[in-house]
This record gives C-alpha cells, sequence and structure tokens, in this order.
C-alpha cells in the first residue's frame, strides 16, 4: 500500500508540474514586429499588444485576433459593370490599403477583407454608370480619385486607410473592339492622307516658288548683260568718234584702215564679185574732208590743250556710259553736218558712192 500511494503522489506532482510550465509557457506571448494582438480577459477586450514580449494571465486573457500591420494589396477579381451607353466592361482593380486601428478592424467589421472587396465593386459601378465607354477607357486617374476618395471614407470607421486604388485593365465587348479598331485603321488613313497632301501642295508651292526666282533671276541676268553690252558699244563708239575727231586723221590712216577691211569684205560668201577703185587717195580724201573738214589740222602732240579735253571726254564717257552714248550721238550728227558743209562748199554733195565709181 505504501508502494502504490507513493506512486500516485508522484504521478500528482508530474501532472501539475507539466500543467504549471503548460500554464507559464502560454502566458508568454512574443508579439512579432509589424503586428498586433488583440487580448480578451473573460471574453471582454482588454488590450492591444505591440511588438515584444508580453505576459498573460493563463485561463483568464486569451488572445482574440492577429493583425498585421503593413501594408496590403489585394486584386480582386474582373467586375462587369455597364457604362451610360449601355455596354458591359469588365473592369480589375487592384487596391493598396493598410490597417491603422487594429480594435477596429477586428470589432467593427467580421471581415475587413470582403467588405472592402464589396465596397469597390459597387463603388466601381456607380462611377463607371455615369461615364460613357470612352471616358470610361480615358478617364482612368478620374475614377481611381473618386473611388480612392469614397474608399477612404468609408473604411475610416473599420480602422482601414485606402492609399492607392488603380484599375488594372478595362476590357470591352469584343464587337466594341474590332469597331475601335476599325475607326483607329480610319483615323490613322485619313491622317496619312491629309499628311501626303500637304506634302504635295508644299511641294508644288515650293516649286513654283522656284521657277518664279529663276524666272526673275534669268531676266534680270539677261537686262544686266544688255546693259553692259549697250555701255560696251557706248563706250567703243565714243572712243572712236572722239579718237576719229580730236586725233584729226588724215588720208594715210583712212586708207590704211580702208586696206585692212578689203580682206574681211571678201570673206563673205555671198559676195561673187567686188570692186577696187584705182584712185584711193581721192576717195580717202573725200571721206577725210567730210569728217575733219578741209583745213588739216595740228597734231595732238603739238596742242596739248585738245589733248586734255580729249583725255577728259574720254574719262567722263568711261564714268556714264549712257551720257557718252548721247554724246556719240551728238557727235555722228555733227559729223554729218560738216561733211554736207564740206560738199556743198565745193559746188556738189559729198558722195562716196561717187568717189569709188570714179
Amino acid at each position: 500500500m505504501d508502494n502504490v500511494g507513493t506512486i500516485i503522489v508522484w504521478v500528482a506532482i508530474a501532472v501539475l508540474a507539466i500543467f504549471v510550465i503548460t500554464a507559464i509557457a502560454r502566458a508568454i506571448i512574443v508579439v512579432q514586429q509589424t503586428q498586433a494582438y488583440l487580448v480578451e480577459r473573460l471574453g471582454r477586450y482588454h488590450s492591444t499588444m505591440d511588438a515584444g514580449l508580453h505576459l498573460l494571465v493563463p485561463f483568464i486573457d486569451k488572445v482574440r485576433a492577429k493583425v498585421d500591420l503593413r501594408e496590403m494589396v489585394y486584386s480582386f477579381p474582373p467586375q462587369s459593370v455597364i457604362t451610360s451607353d449601355n455596354l458591359v466592361v469588365d473592369i480589375d482593380t487592384v487596391i493598396y490599403f493598410q490597417v491603422t486601428n487594429p480594435k477596429a478592424a477586428v470589432y467593427e467589421i467580421a471581415n475587413y477583407i470582403t467588405g472592402v472587396e464589396q465596397l469597390t465593386t459597387t463603388t466601381l459601378r456607380n462611377i463607371v454608370g455615369t461615364m460613357d465607354l470612352e471616358q470610361t477607357l480615358t478617364s482612368r486617374d478620374q475614377i481611381n480619385g473618386q473611388l480612392r476618395g469614397v474608399l477612404d471614407e468609408a473604411t475610416g470607421k473599420w480602422g482601414i486607410r485606402v492609399n492607392r486604388v488603380e484599375l488594372k485593365s478595362i476590357e470591352p465587348p469584343l464587337s466594341i473592339k474590332d469597331s475601335m479598331e476599325k475607326q483607329m485603321r480610319a483615323e490613322r488613313d485619313r491622317r496619312a492622307a491629309i499628311l501626303t497632301a500637304e506634302g504635295v501642295k508644299q511641294s508644288a508651292i515650293l516649286t513654283a516658288e522656284g521657277e518664279k526666282q529663276s524666272a526673275i533671276l534669268r531676266a534680270e541676268g539677261s537686262a544686266q548683260s544688255r546693259i553692259l553690252e549697250a555701255e560696251g558699244e557706248a563706250r567703243a563708239i565714243l572712243q572712236v568718234f572722239d579718237a576719229i575727231h580730236e586725233g584729226d586723221a588724215d588720208s594715210k590712216l583712212l586708207s590704211y584702215q580702208y586696206l585692212q577691211m578689203l580682206p574681211e569684205i571678201a570673206k563673205g560668201t555671198n559676195n561673187q564679185m567686188w570692186f577696187v577703185p584705182t584712185e584711193f587717195t581721192g576717195a580717202l580724201n573725200a571721206i577725210a574732208a567730210g569728217f575733219g573738214g578741209t583745213e588739216e589740222p595740228e597734231p595732238l602732240e603739238r596742242d596739248p590743250e585738245r589733248a586734255r579735253r580729249a583725255g577728259s571726254r574720254i574719262t567722263s564717257a568711261l564714268a556714264d556710259p549712257r551720257a557718252a552714248l548721247e554724246e556719240a550721238r551728238r557727235q555722228a550728227e555733227g559729223f554729218s553736218a560738216e561733211a554736207e558743209q564740206a560738199g556743198s562748199g565745193s559746188g556738189k554733195p559729198f558722195d562716196p558712192d561717187a568717189e569709188k565709181g570714179q
């Protein structure tokens, strides 16, 4: 009997020790970082344990829930939403939220994740129901802002803060997709046709402008060329007349020039027969008399004043070609008048052809 009693005592002591160790183990709680434990004492909320080591009263205190305080990301399945133009679109939503009050998140709503999902669906349908399809596809930021505002206000009493709401995708019906693709293709073709027409128009304008400038430049070049040729001819004529008038060419010089022109006359293809006058002296004297008068003036070397006047006239002619041309014409008319006077003084008019016939 003593042995049996001893065994019973030791068994009772062992059970008591196991019970005490178990109670102590359950009373010691280590809370992880970014977590919060809600403790109930005898069925009522007692406290919220933050990160660290905590002790519970065995069999009296109980951990009601463990709440994660980190920001959570939930992607809800696509929701069918009807737009204002009676088109059904599937919208996939992503929500970023965080628990700020563990007590409210546990005691104010049975399941805050389900509550956020259902609230997102109903709010999204209300917002998109006031928009047509085109506005829905192009107003993502507006929808995100409105949805976040409504969710943040509704979930505030649940101890939840909604940080961001994103529409991950908006899928219209297949028929609408085909119509949109055709519309976009037609719009691209229209823009391409407009750009091509604009290019052709600009090319035609530039070509016309180029031709206009080219014609103007050619006309200006032709006019400038004619002006320069006229100026050159004027200078040459004036110099020749000045040289003849001031130099008082004698019959020998004119005879020499006449002999130099004979080969040029002979080169003509139409000249089958030409005559050489036998008396060059008489004809040349008549020509010299017609240009310079009957009296033979002194050479320029013996008359410095005449040489100075001739040089000044040539210089002025080179300075102003148009004035030189007018001066040459006046000189030619003067020479003709002098020739007529010389012929009238001899009793008969001056006729170079008559002199050649002799």
